[in-house]
């Protein structure tokens, strides 16, 4: 576990980042949000425009279908740490560039570092591979990875890892919704209730 100031010193890192042209275009990174002592961790593909603007991950039309999803199995947003592979919005919401992911590579594999989570994850192809690629996966596809369960070390962590739709895939395409509810309730439901969430604590509390 890191301590308080070696996590506000990652926020701050990555808040001030320009280890690629997207801090140029970026109105705010998003580092992440969630207890730090998280069991469970999600990680999407990189913030939109809602999230660009807030500074915080998943509060735009996505957001809300993964709290929605996040209810339907009984976990609340407060107790899971919820990040992103790419920290800068990439303009008109393309998907995020190699040399991108691999810029910001380091801070995701810090906060996994520092957050220890029991479970990760990973929504969509560029978490799923990028996540798979970081515990020495082969990754296929995400139709290959989805549905299946991996033990898999990271970053000396010792943790199952997941993979499932990214929620605006199901948003913009209905018919992967079923499959992304599916995936909640008969995977990802069954991993969680191994591990109890904590409550939402600010950093304050949990240093004390």
């Amino acid at each position: 576990m890191g301590s308080k100031e070696d996590y506000e010193g990652l926020v701050s890192e990555i808040l001030s980042c320009t280890r690629c042209p997207l801090y140029s275009s970026r109105t705010r990174a998003v580092p992440g949000e969630g207890p730090l002592n998280a069991s469970i961790m999600f990680v999407g593909e990189a913030p939109g425009r809602s999230e660009d603007l807030e500074g915080r991950p998943f509060v735009g039309s996505a957001g809300k279908l993964l709290d929605s999803l996040l209810s339907s199995i009984g976990v609340e947003r407060g107790g899971v740490y919820i990040t992103n592979v790419v920290k800068c919005r990439p303009p008109g919401n393309r998907e995020p560039f190699d040399s991108e992911v691999r810029a910001c590579n380091p801070y995701l594999r810090r906060q996994i570092s520092m957050i220890k989570p029991k479970i990760i994850v990973a929504l969509g192809r560029i978490a799923g591979r990028t996540l798979y690629e970081m515990a020495g996966l082969r990754w296929d596809s995400i139709r290959a990875a989805r549905g299946r369960v991996e033990r898999v070390r990271v970053e000396g962590v010792d943790l199952m890892l997941t993979v499932t739709f990214h929620p605006a895939a199901a948003l913009y395409n209905p018919g992967l919704r079923e499959e992304l509810e599916n995936d909640f309730k008969n995977v990802i439901a069954p991993l969680v209730r191994g591990f109890k969430t904590v409550r939402k604590t600010t950093l304050e509390e949990f240093f004390k």
